[in-house]
């Protein structure tokens, strides 16, 4: 385990520390449906990439899929009602 050689004064360590700054997200629209996604990568939303399907249409469904409050309850009272079933 490394120790260190001196003492780092304020300055120095803030010198330093300037270049972890954070950059903002740069977003590109899909060419194919206009949403905005990150640069080099395939759209979740519709599956292109460089106007190629890549994803097919039912994994993107599956990345993007919704469940609602409504759709949870159900399942669980289905599984509950199976329980108490056995």
């Amino acid at each position: 385990m490394g120790l260190p050689g001196k003492k780092l004064s304020k300055s120095s360590k803030r010198r330093r520390a300037a270049h972890f700054a954070l950059d903002q997200m740069q977003l590109v629209a899909c060419k194919k449906c206009s949403k905005p996604i990150l640069p080099h990568r395939a759209c979740v939303y519709c599956g292109t990439y460089k106007s190629r399907q890549v994803i097919g249409k039912s994994k993107s469904e599956v990345l993007l899929k919704e469940v609602s409050k409504e759709d949870i309850k159900k399942e669980l009272s289905s599984k509950l009602s199976s329980k108490n079933k056995s």
